[in-house]
């Protein structure tokens, strides 16, 4: 009884240490093992955003990912958003992986998924949105320097794109209408685009479903009781 007591504290201080590091956490308690993956704040990329920023580091999130794809003893992944942004292709890259992983995935939506959080919203295999939270569509923006040149619009235009197409692929929209959300001008007092509520994001088919964290899990344990029986 004594060394389970000892076992369960260590095993305690090793998830606080992991949460503080990389936002993640084996949950091992209940029917299956769920990895469970926070991505919240800005998405940093290859350049390191100030130490009053709350980020997501790319390069902590992606080696994550190959280890979920490869531990066996891991059932299935949960994914919890609250984002506002980011560096686009540090986003892009997540949302590739986890939308070619094998094993259950499922998203959750918590306060917001802003610009690069909405492609990381629909890359699971199933996606949720909390009633409270919201999705923020806009096009592309680049800060620094940039030339007024054909080329830069060309660039902007490839890249918004490779975004629209990405989310439509992942989800119910169609190209069209997630275009026409993107560009909309007449709902943003100082920008372009469009906030989707949580029932709003549902019904146009950007997210599966309206729910909350436990509808979330039963989803995901769902998925992953129809792989063991498939198998």
């Amino acid at each position: 009884m004594e060394k389970e007591m000892i076992n369960n504290c260590q095993n305690q201080e090793i998830n606080a240490s992991v949460i503080n590091k990389t936002g993640s956490i084996v949950a091992n308690t209940g029917e299956f093992v769920i990895q469970c993956i926070t991505i919240v704040g800005q998405i940093e990329g290859h350049y390191i955003l100030a130490d009053d920023t709350k980020t997501t580091k790319y390069e902590h999130i992606l080696p994550q990912l190959v280890a979920v794809e490869q531990d066996p003893l891991i059932d299935g992944m949960i994914i919890l958003l609250n984002t506002v942004g980011g560096d686009v292709e540090a986003g892009l890259a997540i949302a590739e992986l986890i939308a070619g992983m094998k094993k259950p995935t499922v998203s959750m939506v918590l306060g917001g998924g802003h610009s690069i959080g909405v492609p990381l919203a629909v890359c699971a295999k199933r996606s949720f949105i909390a009633k409270s939270a919201s999705m923020t569509i806009h096009p592309v923006r680049m800060t620094g320097v940039m030339l007024g040149v054909p080329q830069t619009f060309e660039y902007f235009n490839r890249m918004q794109k490779r975004i629209n197409r990405f989310v439509c692929d992942n989800s119910k929209i169609s190209l069209e209408r997630f275009t026409e959300l993107s560009m909309n001008t007449k709902e943003l007092v100082m920008d372009v685009g469009t906030v989707l509520d949580g029932i709003d994001a549902v019904k146009e088919g950007l997210i599966d479903e309206l729910g909350t964290l436990s509808d979330a899990l039963n989803c995901l344990y769902n998925m992953i009781e129809f792989n063991k029986n498939k198998k």
